[in-house]
């Protein structure tokens, strides 16, 4: 039995587990261009629920699910819809995984909540804005695949292949393989309990870490091809216009912008790296990643903008053209940091 668990996940565990027995049919989601976590954590509750004899919807929202995470255990089951093409009053309960708010559900619609729709928000961002009617959000969990774990084991949930490694795939990639605070030895101790379930584990992430399309390696190249610095070099931004991506013919699930942001920050002196896509006109999508997550908190960052996340990854949606987005961008962070 794993021990180290957090207060706060023992204090909400029965409330929440309360709450879903009672419930007839559970509606899940992945939140607008999902990682691996939103994927992960939401395929591993499904398949607890169904454990528990639940009726389980799992919808992906609005964007498509990424092809690099379509060998996830159950992935082929995930409904193609989003929040607004669903009959949200054929559900009485909704858990809301890794989103911390109500725009992290849809981006392009507002979600409205009937009254008889019971919401349980699960996750582990500190911007988290606890707008559901029952609220866990864990700060001491690197990610809400590790959060689930928890509830599980106090839950008595069997663990099997199929809920370990969706767990594990959202750990591994919201630790960032290990390196992001705050991981500790509990999360080692739960993926050494992972890993011994899942022995497939190592092919999972091979997979997904090897399921790139070409369009995907043009907009990265689009990106890189951007890069200005400014604030004395403290922040790098890339930036690619919504006409670029049409020139090239590159999909919305072809970009990764996380993975640009996480480039920029890699170079010495480039203390906030910002990748901005303008996936449609006027909607510019950031990923926001730092290297010094004390001295420049990008969720504080994200959270001026619109966004959240954590202090050392988060991202923001801005409803304007991209040269005002990094304009905003630059004010903001001048402001915020002093610089």
């Amino acid at each position: 039995m794993f021990e180290v668990i957090s207060d706060q996940i023992k204090e909400k565990a029965p409330i929440i587990l309360a709450k879903i027995m009672k419930a007839n049919s559970i509606l899940l989601h992945c939140h607008p261009s999902p990682d691996p976590d939103s994927v992960g954590s939401a395929l591993a509750m499904k398949f607890a629920l169904e454990q528990l004899g639940k009726k389980v919807t799992l919808i992906r929202g609005d964007s498509e699910t990424p092809v690099a995470f379509m060998h996830f255990p159950g992935a082929g089951d995930i409904v193609k819809k989003s929040f607004s093409e669903i009959d949200v009053s054929s559900f009485d309960l909704f858990i809301i995984l890794d989103s911390g708010s109500k725009e992290m559900i849809s981006q392009n619609n507002p979600p409205i909540f009937p009254l008889s729709l019971n919401t349980i928000i699960i996750d582990h961002h500190a911007s988290n804005l606890s707008y559901a009617d029952t609220n866990l959000v864990d700060l001491t969990s690197p990610a809400t695949s590790f959060v689930l774990f928890q509830l599980f084991k106090l839950w008595n949930i069997e663990i099997d292949s199929d809920i370990a490694t969706n767990l594990f795939m959202g750990i591994y990639t919201d630790t960032g393989g290990f390196k992001y605070p705050p991981t500790d030895y509990r999360i080692f101790l739960a993926v050494a309990e992972l890993a011994k379930v899942s022995t497939d584990f190592t092919e999972t992430i091979f997979i997904m870490e090897n399921s790139e399309v070409k369009e995907s390696i043009y907009f990265e190249a689009l990106a890189l091809g951007s890069i200005q610095t400014f604030l004395n070099d403290n922040i790098a931004i890339a930036a690619v216009s919504y006409n670029e991506l049409k020139m090239k013919s590159i999909p919305p699930s072809s970009i990764h912008g996380f993975d640009i942001s996480n480039k920029l920050k890699s170079v010495i002196g480039w203390n906030i790296g910002v990748s901005m896509v303008e996936k449609e006109s006027n909607i510019v999508k950031l990923s926001m990643r730092t290297r010094d997550a004390n001295k420049f908190n990008v969720s504080k960052l994200a959270v001026a903008l619109g966004g959240g996340g954590h202090r050392a990854a988060s991202g923001a949606l801005l409803r304007m053209s991209i040269d005002d987005a990094r304009k905003l961008v630059v004010s903001k962070a001048k402001e915020m940091y002093n610089l």
